[in-house]
């Protein structure tokens, strides 16, 4: 029974070749993403899943593919990443970070269209730190006055 599953698993997985590729890292609160980018057909592929797979809900899987359909290459690239740490939506953060940095790698005339739309800078906002004496960071216990 496990070989009948581990049959149809690997039918499901495309072997890409990435060694021709270009990389790069992207960060997002406490997510990093490591991305390799290839001349290919439009496959993205997120810890060894496809985004469809990945991702559930279609915001974040229209936002990871944004940098593609920014510079209207959406069809001209195969994607890797592994991605970890954080939630999705710092994951999908980090991976828009790593595709438009391996765009700029691939082709600099494009970082003039991804640096217009903010995607090449690195989103320094992370969780601000508890302090002592207060509920969380900036919230105070609540007052009572008699």
């Amino acid at each position: 029974m496990e070989n009948k599953i581990e049959s149809e698993i690997k039918k499901d997985q495309v072997k890409l070749n990435f060694s021709d590729s270009k990389y790069a890292t992207g960060k997002r609160k406490r997510s990093i993403a490591r991305v390799w980018l290839t001349k290919g057909s439009g496959n993205i592929f997120i810890n060894k899943k496809k985004m469809i797979d990945y991702f559930k809900t279609e915001k974040l899987r229209t936002v990871v593919s944004a940098p593609l359909s920014l510079v209207e290459r959406k069809n001209d690239f195969d994607i890797k990443c592994t991605v970890k740490g954080g939630g999705l939506t710092g994951q999908a953060g980090a991976i828009i970070h790593g595709i438009s940095k391996a765009l700029v790698i691939f082709d600099p005339n494009l970082k003039i269209i991804l640096k217009k739309a903010k995607l090449t800078t690195r989103d320094s906002r992370t969780v601000e730190r508890k302090k002592y004496g207060r509920r969380k960071a900036r919230r105070s216990f609540q007052f009572s006055k008699r």
